[in-house]
């Protein structure tokens, strides 16, 4: 399916009927307060719509129906290849729907409908895909015990999850979720962030359109506080998945230890260094990875290569090729197929964005901002203590870093509170494995920028998260809880007293 002009984009983003109510227990509900807040296109300022302000009131409601649907069985206890077929079914009408998901994705949240169309959604339909095939290709162990015995360990859904989405991908963050969490059994209650409500909702639509049972799927609008606090503190809520900042994520842990101890999984921030070695080839190339790695959605991206640590015999060189691929991450009007780089999600974070812009002493490319745009920008900074350095901006920000050989390009890396992601370039086999090794990152690229895929776990170390892994198999994990079940076999017989 190709793109469509950008009139015609416009034209369907005025046409689309956008979800404004909770949808709890099947069914599309006002908050109980009767509260609302706006929602808006962070491209244009314009108000889209008034969406359902929820509350702890709201989050009580949706846990107890969450608690009914799993206690009873009705998604739980189902069949694997019968949870597979309503996935399976999902996936499909999301295909029918993605040119709506696509530009409701865009409107809501200032990504290019040239991402939506390219990546967000067709990555969103196969994440979802991916896990529902994977339900009944899961299979439980026997441990090697004794004759005498037989010891099972196997896998239960760990009950009702909570889920609580960024604003940076919505869709695809809400697949990353839903897919392991509905394929392993649980029932969920979602907060999406407060920016980019109106997919996920939708998503939820079409669940129940496929024959997902009231109450598996709930999703809760509103604002952190009010929503998302009383998710992490509820006491009939056994887990909690959490993508976003690093601040937020920590108080997951307070509200866990403060309340029932549940299990929480934190993917969080992320200051990603891409180291280029003296020996990297084809510097042309190796520049399109920096770019599209620094400024791909505008920088708003956990994962985003925010940290070019190059060696100085071949900083100059790179730098002029990355100035030349940037050229071509235009800034513009979203709703435009030849726009690169859309508007940032919001006022507050446009803000940010600028704040650390006016701390930049070496602008070498881009620097300027102007309502809510943006545009791609290189910083050269003197050290890693810098603050453009150390601190995620999760804007288009790239801060350039020299060094003078291996290790020490290895040691600035490291030097981060974070540890999400990373890359190296080099032609050297075993330095990309020795360095691919050494780097303190969840995912370490070589010789190009990328999270890997569906197949791949996705998390970090330290600051950037723990407690599981989003993607892959792993990603089951940390909606399952693992029992030993222990038979004893011995004849009575054999143990009676002469």
């Amino acid at each position: 399916m190709g793109l469509l002009t950008q009139d015609e984009y416009k034209a369907i983003a005025a046409g689309l009927d956008l979800p404004t109510a909770a949808f709890i227990d099947g069914a599309f509900r006002p908050a109980i307060s009767g509260s609302t807040f706006e929602t808006v296109n962070p491209a244009t300022g314009e108000k889209l719509a008034d969406i359902a302000a929820c509350g702890a009131e709201d989050v009580d409601f949706a846990v107890t129906k969450a608690r009914e649907a799993f206690d009873d069985g009705r998604w739980s206890r189902l069949h694997p290849s019968d949870r597979k077929d309503v996935l399976i079914r999902l996936a499909k009408l999301m295909t029918r729907n993605a040119r709506e998901l696509a530009v409701m994705e865009s409107i809501d949240s200032g990504k290019t409908i040239y991402d939506c169309e390219t990546v967000d959604v067709p990555e969103t339909i196969r994440c979802i895909k991916w896990h529902a095939e994977l339900i009944d290709k899961i299979y439980d162990q026997v441990s090697p015990a004794s004759d005498d015995h037989i010891a099972m360990v196997v896998r239960e859904p760990v009950g009702v999850v909570g889920l609580v989405l960024p604003w940076n991908f919505p869709l695809l963050m809400l697949a990353w979720k839903i897919g392991p969490a509905l394929a392993a059994g649980c029932s969920v209650v979602v907060k999406p962030a407060a920016e980019t409500t109106l997919t996920a909702l939708r998503v939820a639509e079409l669940a129940m359109e496929a024959g997902l049972p009231r109450g598996v799927l709930n999703v809760v609008p509103g604002h952190g506080a009010e929503v998302g606090e009383p998710i992490g503190r509820h006491m009939d809520i056994d887990a909690v998945s959490f993508t976003g900042s690093t601040a937020t994520g920590k108080r997951f842990l307070t509200y866990s230890a403060e309340s029932n101890a549940k299990e929480v999984t934190l993917e969080m921030g992320g200051k990603n260094p891409a180291i280029v070695m003296d020996d990297a080839e084809n510097l042309d190339r190796v520049a399109q990875h920096i770019v599209n790695g620094a400024f791909w959605n505008m920088g708003e991206n956990c994962s985003a290569s925010s940290r070019l640590i190059v060696h100085k015999s071949v900083k100059a060189d790179l730098l002029a090729r990355i100035a030349h691929h940037a050229k071509q991450w235009n800034v513009g009007d979203p709703l435009d197929p030849e726009t690169r780089m859309g508007a940032l999600v919001s006022k507050a974070h446009y803000d940010k964005v600028c704040g650390y812009l006016d701390k930049a002493e070496n602008i070498i490319l881009g620097g300027k901002a102007d309502k809510g745009f943006v545009e791609a920008t290189v910083v050269e900074v003197p050290g890693n203590d810098h603050e453009l350095a150390r601190e995620e901006i999760f804007g288009p920000v790239l801060s350039v870093i020299e060094v003078s050989g291996f290790d020490e390009a290895i040691n600035l890396a490291n030097d981060t509170d974070y540890g999400l992601c990373a890359s190296i370039f080099t032609a050297n086999v075993k330095r990309a494995i020795r360095g691919a090794r050494s780097l303190r990152a969840g995912t370490v690229t070589v010789n190009s920028f990328g999270e890997g895929d569906s197949t791949t776990p996705f998390g970090g170390f330290k600051q950037s998260g723990f407690g599981g892994r989003d993607n892959g198999i792993h990603a089951h994990d940390q909606y399952t809880q693992l029992k030993t079940i222990w038979i004893d076999l011995a004849d009575d017989a054999d143990e009676a007293v002469d």
